[in-house]
């Protein structure tokens, strides 16, 4: 198989191939919008309904583990059901929990069908212009034993300048994705490869308010490009399940930042990139209790194969007694806590289009977490994820996944195996 087809099966899930005299990708510095057209309006969106069926009780909780708080021992976010990361359930069975927990599809351990998200998207761009607006608003149906969860979320709204035509820069301002490592370029569900988040996902994809910067240098004698993006915002990279995104309650901003290199070879790409954040925890109202975050990644494409990962390491100091959480959640304790883990992916996209059927990219991904709240016991996790996405046509993909988790130390063996099914319409 070429490389040119290649990079048509993953140009949709947002590593397209640029050769280094062309311009950069969109998907490189704003995540997922609609392709530009010759109207200076555009709409657009996509619908994503999934099936799950989660086992045990859709969660992470052991019922006869009696440490607390409850979700210090587990990780929550493990037995997840679609792209947002939701778990299947997030029930402690009446224990206490402190909070550092994901959004809940409310499924528990029962197979359900699920309206995943239902996202629209708006995008303002003058021909010819410097200027472009960029929102997107999703519907989140959720029903849980005590009765509605549903929600209405901003999930982007920016502009963005590009003010030079010799140059690839640009600078965003408003609620937008994250620029740490590569996993936000996933964040909705027609980019993702599979269906649900790495382990890692929820501390660097999370979107956040605030300004960034993208440059991006072309190197064509070398057929490569070296890039930067620069991000001051509310809560820095994580998921909004655990800092609140759209207001500081530190009044002090996150930085993040990634600087990156790519080879674009005939027949081979080659990312590599070094991700860093540091800056207040967003949980509390100290600007001094900080938070600090460093990772590194990589995406290799070569023969049909397409390889990608991760490393992370993740750092948050103490908050001091008394200062509760004043509007991101329910905690009650901001705790220093500390994460290392990495993940793989290996996908193929094969090398025919089936008749009726369409592309179909069988992939695999491999995953290790190992974090602790300070004076609580170290928790150690691995998740095995195997699946594959079919394009039916340009406006119709379904994938189907398994995750295995498994608990190694730290947390009780609970039965939190997910099997879960996507069909995605975009437009």
């Amino acid at each position: 198989m070429t490389f040119r087809a290649l990079v048509a099966v993953f140009a949709i899930v947002g590593i397209g191939r640029a050769r280094a005299d062309e311009p950069a990708p969109s998907n490189d510095t704003d995540g997922y919008v609609p392709a530009t057209a010759a109207s200076p309006l555009t709409f657009g969106g996509y619908l994503d309904v999934g099936f799950a069926n989660a086992q045990g009780d859709g969660t992470s909780f052991q019922p006869n583990d009696t440490r607390l708080p409850a979700d210090y021992g587990v990780d929550a976010f493990a037995p997840a059901v679609n792209s947002r990361g939701d778990a299947a359930s997030t029930d402690a069975g009446g224990r206490f929990t402190n909070g550092f927990l994901p959004r809940s599809a409310g499924i528990g351990g029962r197979p359900s069908a699920l309206i995943n998200t239902l996202s629209f998207d708006v995008r303002v761009e003058p021909p010819g212009g410097p200027l472009m607006v960029f929102s997107r608003i999703q519907l989140l149906p959720r029903f849980t034993p005590r009765g509605s969860e549903s929600r209405v979320v901003v999930d982007q709204a920016y502009g963005r300048l590009t003010p030079f035509d010799t140059h690839e820069f640009s600078i965003s301002v408003g609620k937008f994705d994250s620029v740490f490592g590569i996993e936000y370029l996933e964040n909705q569900s027609p980019l993702r490869t599979g269906i649900t988040p790495s382990l890692l996902a929820r501390y660097t994809t999370g979107p956040s308010v605030g300004a960034k910067m993208f440059y991006r240098r072309q190197l064509a004698p070398l057929w490569s490009a070296l890039s930067l993006h620069l991000a001051a915002t509310n809560s820095g990279t994580m998921v909004e399940s655990l800092q609140l995104a759209d207001a500081s309650l530190s009044g002090r901003p996150v930085a993040s930042g990634r600087v990156g290199y790519e080879l674009n070879l005939p027949g081979l790409l080659v990312k590599l990139g070094a991700s860093a954040l540091h800056g207040p925890r967003n949980d509390q109202g100290a600007p001094d209790v900080r938070q600090r975050a460093l990772g590194a990644d990589a995406r290799v494409g070569l023969f049909g194969f397409f390889l990608n990962g991760e490393y992370l390491k993740v750092d948050e100091d103490a908050g001091r007694s008394g200062d509760k959480i004043t509007g991101a959640g329910p905690q009650f304790l901001v705790s220093a806590f500390h994460a290392r883990g990495l993940y793989s992916q290996l996908a193929y996209a094969l090398p025919w289009v089936v008749p009726v059927f369409g592309k179909l990219t069988p992939y695999a991904r491999f995953e290790r977490r190992h974090a602790w709240f300070e004076g609580f016991t170290p928790l150690t996790v691995q998740r095995i994820t195997a699946g594959f996405r079919l394009d039916v046509t340009d406006a119709l993909i379904i994938k189907a996944e398994i995750l295995l988790n498994r608990e190694l130390s730290g947390a009780p063996t609970v039965d939190n195996d997910v099997q879960t099914v996507s069909v995605v319409y975009f437009w």
